[in-house]
């Protein structure tokens, strides 16, 4: 298949419909028709349908959907559904274009996995600032009440559901589960302890609980309508079915772009879906998986976007956000954005993100400021082992979520990627004695001969 064969499983009618946002475009487009094969089923079949289509959940760490569904302990009652739409990663709005332009598509996936589950309450969380979000997905779910898909006996069965619609308050750590399950409990968003809070054992309320991403709800209907064969024949081998990539920065047409997950190469959406880089200008670095990853350059262009083919060359491709910056770019000033971020974000529970963003972030600004000293490299690569000891990917963790860890990547991407761009800014050379260790933190390799954009010279 080419990139234009490919079913948009997800955005097909939003992509097709300017009005796809309501319930009558819906139901004209097979809308809620997944579900009506879903109640033809046994919840325990709905299941193994969606464990046969190998599902990865869409959220970032790509577990299969269905295995997830399986961990809550069996006879233990009453358990939840908790859908997480805060979209908080920077770079990242493919949910995002879900919740505001296809609502009733995610309300539909929601109903398959909470029937499968077998919880009678489902709580869907979005981010505070989407306001367009909140308005369609809130008149969505009225609707849907309305037509009798969500309530009491919908569609003539003995299934009962209510879904319960919550807004945050616009915090990036609320987009770690148990964060997302303590502010959903009108508590500070901050991660707990796991064990023993794994959400399938003690999630919300202390109930087993299972949390997914609304992409991962918005791809349940095609699979109940058109069956697992026909989503498990999309992809490679461990990324089956479709996936949404959001491309910004210095692109000619950066956008939410569906491509077959697992065969479409990043050369293919940077250079094909995007249209290459504005102004035709080289490309000189992007961000995989959004801001927590590790940064890839030309020579991972023919990389697949697949989970195990991006891991093994030292990065992730997260939670779909890719972010290219062309030759242009001031990549010490990009490393400090970044970590400037995850320092305002951190809830402070824990020492060395709380502390350690903070010292990084003062150290950049230093530098950038023009008072930078040689040994402040070490300085700040000190600060980011003790956050990140070793320096590696997959980061070894020194905090209860991800965020502490999050933040060194960049660092160490520029660091060793593009060291006389911190010499410029030092006035002086200076030798990182502080070892890095991840697969993509290398130092340029020699001249390549290939064409940004094209094939081998």
């Amino acid at each position: 298949m080419t990139l234009n064969e490919v079913p948009l499983i997800v955005t097909g009618r939003l992509a097709a419909h300017d009005d796809a946002h309501t319930i009558a475009r819906y139901e004209a487009t097979d809308g809620y028709q997944g579900l009506r094969a879903a109640l033809g089923h046994s919840p325990a079949e709905v299941t193994g349908i969606v464990k046969d289509a190998s599902l990865l959940g869409r959220g970032g760490a790509g577990f299969p959907a269905g295995v997830k569904w399986g961990f809550c302990p069996p006879n233990v009652w009453p358990r939840y559904l908790v859908i997480n739409g805060d979209e908080s990663e920077p770079g990242t709005y493919k949910d995002r274009i879900l919740m505001e332009r296809d609502p009733h598509q995610v309300i539909e996936g929601i109903l398959i996995a909470a029937y499968a589950i077998g919880c009678a309450q489902a709580f869907l969380y979005c981010r505070g600032e989407m306001a367009l979000a909140h308005e369609r997905l809130g008149a969505a779910l009225n609707e849907a009440y309305a037509a009798g898909y969500v309530g009491k006996n919908i569609l003539g069965t003995d299934y009962s559901i209510d879904i319960a619609f919550h807004w945050g308050a616009g915090a990036y750590i609320v987009g770690e589960e148990t964060a997302l399950i303590e502010s959903l409990e009108g508590n500070r968003g901050m991660p707990r302890l796991k064990p023993p809070f794994f959400p399938a054992a003690k999630g919300l309320y202390l109930q087993p609980t299972v949390v997914n991403n609304v992409e991962t709800m918005a791809n349940l209907p095609w699979i109940l309508r058109n069956g697992a064969e026909a989503f498990h024949a999309l992809g490679a081998e461990t990324s089956r079915g479709t996936r949404l990539f959001a491309v910004s920065g210095h692109v000619k047409n950066p956008g939410v772009h569906e491509v077959e997950f697992g065969v479409t190469t990043f050369r293919d959406l940077i250079y094909g879906k995007c249209g290459g880089i504005r102004g035709d200008r080289a490309l000189k670095a992007f961000i995989p998986g959004g801001a927590s990853s590790p940064w890839f350059f030309e020579e991972h262009l023919d990389l697949p976007l697949e989970t195990k083919a991006v891991g093994d060359a030292g990065s992730m491709l997260g939670s779909g956000a890719i972010v290219v910056m062309d030759e242009t770019t001031d990549v010490v000033k990009a490393s400090r954005s970044l970590v400037r971020f995850f320092a305002e974000e951190s809830c402070g529970k824990c020492t060395p993100c709380r502390e350690g963003t903070t010292w990084m972030e003062r150290i950049l600004n230093r530098i950038i400021d023009g008072e930078g000293r040689p040994e402040d490299m070490n300085l700040l690569l000190d600060v980011c082992d003790n956050i990140s000891p070793t320096i590696t990917w997959p980061p070894k963790q020194t905090t209860i979520c991800p965020l502490g860890p999050s933040a060194p990547p960049s660092v160490a991407s520029v660091v060793r990627r593009f060291p006389e761009e911190f010499e410029r800014y030092l006035g002086a050379k200076f030798e990182v004695t502080v070892p890095i260790n991840g697969a993509a933190y290398l130092p340029k390799p020699a001249a390549s001969a290939t064409v940004p954009g094209g094939t081998e010279s």
